[in-house]
């Protein structure tokens, strides 16, 4: 360490810096991800109207890329402002790297409705079920990431139940909204 008796800065190896987001990028993205494919399952559902599954899959992971895309572009416009053009660049590359938990959280509802698709169901059990599922999805995050970062079992299943709760809330705005 540099101090005013000794100028020079050590020269052993750095000490280990542990990663910055030690799964909270992780968890907003898989949250995030989940709660997104799950409004956009809600509100793509339409009754009475054609049901096209696989367009709706598409609109979901479209989405989820785009939404991706900005977060990790906003973050990046935000934190490294005054580095040099090539660093930037490749510090853009990294900050939409990080953001591919929006979209791999997207994929088990996309999945569904392709196979929604293939095997013609109808619209009101795949909604049922991708929402059913997400919520499931949401609370097993939110508790392995808090299992995660060293939480006790109880408090990281009470986080759990949090996330889950959002996935409830959509549950509950999709049968008073429709």
């Amino acid at each position: 360490m540099c101090t005013p008796l000794n100028p020079q800065p050590p020269t052993g190896p750095r000490p280990r810096v542990p990663p910055a987001h030690r799964g909270s990028d992780w968890m907003f993205g898989g949250v995030y991800g989940t709660v997104l494919a799950s409004a956009l399952l809600a509100a793509l559902d339409r009754e009475g109207g054609p049901y096209l599954p696989f367009q709706d899959a598409l609109w979901i992971l479209v989405t989820a890329v785009a939404g991706g895309l900005a977060h990790g572009y906003a973050h990046h416009m935000a934190e490294h402002r005054t580095d040099s053009a090539a660093h930037r660049w490749r510090l853009l590359v990294r900050a939409l790297w990080t953001e591919w938990p929006i979209v791999a959280a997207t994929v088990p509802t996309v999945l569904l409705l392709v196979l929604a698709g293939l095997a013609n169901w109808n619209s009101t059990g795949v909604t049922a079920v991708g929402l059913g599922l997400n919520t499931a999805m949401l609370f097993a995050l939110g508790s392995y990431v808090a299992l995660r970062v060293r939480y006790r079992i109880g408090p990281a299943l009470l986080i759990g139940l949090a996330d889950a709760t959002i996935g409830l809330v959509i549950i509950v705005a999709n049968a008073v909204l429709k």
